[in-house]
């Protein structure tokens, strides 16, 4: 009862701060783009920002059969990505000089490697 009670609690956890991650990567992808005339361009960078936020969701689904280990990595994912992830795109964590475009580029990228190692390595001890 009390390993399900913690895993439950993880897991709230883990999508409050996800939500939050989308939140304020959404608003700091539209803040940066602000002042571009084409706005293909900039909801292209919104889909690829949200994304690995989507792709973790998408996972939490898949990770009911999961086993524990697997599950609670997950969600130690999630509140590490999301956290990272603003700080990525708020210019903390870029090196002066390097362009803004670049970050929203590689953050995901760097994110989406991350999420797919642990779902290969989850679905492979689940089996």
């Amino acid at each position: 009862m009390k390993k399900n009670l913690t895993i439950n609690l993880m897991r709230t956890v883990a999508l409050v701060v996800l939500l939050m991650g989308v939140v304020g990567s959404l608003s700091l992808v539209l803040y940066n783009g602000r002042n571009h005339k084409s706005i293909l361009l900039i909801a292209l960078f919104v889909a690829w920002v949200l994304s690995p936020f989507i792709g973790l969701l998408i996972a939490d689904k898949d990770s009911k059969g999961w086993t524990d280990i697997a599950r609670k990595t997950l969600y130690i994912i999630m509140l590490v990505l999301s956290m990272v992830s603003l700080l990525s795109y708020s210019g903390v964590l870029s090196p002066a000089g390097t362009k803004t475009a670049f970050v929203f580029l590689i953050t995901p990228l760097i994110s989406w490697v991350v999420i797919s190692i642990l779902v290969l390595i989850a679905r492979s001890q689940s089996k």
